[in-house]
């Protein structure tokens, strides 16, 4: 009978568990001092040991600190969150409006991250039915790249409310490659107890019960021990 393998000690568990819970999209609170290259090069480094389709690596990260970059990158933000904002109707658009959506101003660096969905590393392993691969690649790399700020109290902000096609143009994107993320990253005075987005009404989080099925998609899964 084969044995399990060993989990890590109780502390480390919650050590991971607690990064997880108290991870959080950064928008505000950013101190001017940008990371230094060696804590920049741990989160980069935890980023690169995600896992990947075919092991082939498709992310690639350009580090911005250039202010007029940052500032014309705020401009494209602020482009956008017009259109984005005029596709609510008033109560819900003025809800919209007194939302902090980015920081990309107050970060002292950004972190545009961008999948190569055209390189051959993995010689397309896992790729010839599901295409989109490379890119859940890279939202894992992301992911991770984000709970070990978390661990190391530095704070990440994801801005979407971006024109990618403007993005890339700005920072020299070739055609082929596919902008996944731009992030705000930077030390921080604080992290909020609760997301943003749930803490200002705009939604809440759904209990883990209501979106787990059992065998099949319409049959409810039944937790068996409270608190699960």
């Amino acid at each position: 009978m084969k044995r399990m393998a060993e989990p890590y000690s109780e502390a480390e568990r919650a050590a991971l568990y607690r990064a997880i819970r108290e991870r959080r999209d950064v928008r505000s609170g950013y101190i001017s001092q940008p990371l230094d290259d060696e804590t920049l090069h741990r989160l980069l480094l935890a980023a690169h040991h995600a896992p990947s389709v075919g092991f082939m690596q498709p992310w690639r990260f350009i580090v911005v600190r250039d202010e007029s970059l940052r500032k014309s990158m705020h401009e494209i933000f602020l482009r956008a969150n017009a259109d984005a904002a005029a596709t609510y109707d008033s109560e819900r658009r003025e809800k919209y409006s007194n939302l902090k959506l980015e920081g990309l101003l107050e970060s002292p660096q950004h972190l545009c991250v961008v999948c190569d969905p055209t390189s051959e590393r993995g010689h397309r392993l896992g790729r010839h039915t599901m295409p989109q691969m490379p890119v859940f690649s890279v939202v894992c790399a992301i992911q991770n790249l984000w709970l070990a700020a978390r661990a190391e109290g530095i704070g990440v902000g994801w801005v979407s409310i971006l024109d990618p096609a403007a993005v890339k143009d700005l920072l020299r994107i070739p055609p082929e490659s596919e902008l996944v993320a731009y992030l705000c990253i930077g030390h921080v005075d604080n992290f909020a107890e609760m997301p943003d987005l749930e803490r200002f009404g705009w939604e809440k989080r759904e209990d883990i019960a209501t979106m787990t099925r059992a065998d099949y998609f319409d049959r409810p899964y039944s937790f068996q021990e409270a608190g699960k």
